[in-house]
């Protein structure tokens, strides 16, 4: 008897990540943060893009990472010696107060970032669930750290996909650079690597600059963000507010 197939996606969680990231979410069946490898440093676990007059900013977290070469990701500790959380606020409310959800999605991101974090990725996840949340993404997650893994490189994305019983990798177009396919291949799990075109939507600025955190879609069309979302592949086709009846 053929059962449905099981697709899962591992991705390590970043700092309020782009569209893709929550493309990959929704399109798998189980999503599986890749917490216990190393930690890379001015890389997306710490920071993101917002859109601004200029064309964009770089929202960072300050963390701990002198003498911690090979710190695991699920290790390291923000260091809340500046008030970064008040600056990303304050960044967030000067250039989103114009959007047309600002009023309804920045309460709700003041009462996280109200809460002092110690760990970036509990901060990391909590913000990704959220927005996760507003665009009604109900794929369930876990912590490849809960598999007691310890494999590494392509064999540990492998091991990872036995243990949940895959059928199916859902991956970004960049692990097509790194990921031996052939070790996949003879489990008999497919591996199909996302190609996701980053959909045109109206922004406060023009003119439009992809590739910035959900919150800027989030922001800028409330709920119908997820039917945007989805419709990556319109290719330089801007996809204004009335298209999808949002006011």
């Amino acid at each position: 008897m053929c059962g449905k197939k099981k697709r899962i996606a591992i991705m390590q969680p970043g700092y309020l990540p782009w569209l893709g990231f929550f493309e990959l979410m929704s399109d798998c069946d189980l999503f599986v943060f890749l917490d216990d490898v190393q930690y890379t440093k001015r890389d997306w676990r710490s920071r993101n893009r917002i859109r601004t007059p200029q064309g964009w900013q770089w929202l960072s977290v300050p963390v701990f990472s002198r003498d911690k070469r090979g710190q695991l990701l699920r290790d390291v500790c923000i260091n809340n010696d500046s008030d970064w959380r008040r600056q990303h606020l304050n960044a967030l409310r000067i250039h989103y107060r114009k959007s047309r959800h600002f009023d309804s999605l920045l309460p709700k991101l003041e009462r996280i970032y109200s809460e002092k974090w110690a760990s970036l990725l509990a901060l990391d996840v909590k913000l990704i669930s959220f927005i996760a949340a507003e665009l009604s993404i109900k794929t369930p997650c876990m912590f490849s750290s809960e598999l007691k893994i310890e494999s590494s490189g392509s064999l540990r994305i492998l091991d990872i996909c036995r243990k949940l019983n895959a059928d199916e990798l859902y991956d970004s177009k960049a692990a097509a650079g790194f990921l031996d396919r052939s070790l996949f291949e003879r489990e008999g799990i497919k591996v199909v690597f996302q190609e996701y075109v980053h959909p045109v939507y109206e922004q406060v600025y023009k003119p439009f600059v992809p590739y910035m955190s959900a919150v800027d879609l989030l922001f800028n069309c409330g709920e119908c963000a997820m039917k945007i979302l989805d419709s990556g592949g319109t290719d330089g086709v801007l996809l204004k507010g009335e298209a999808y009846t949002h006011v």
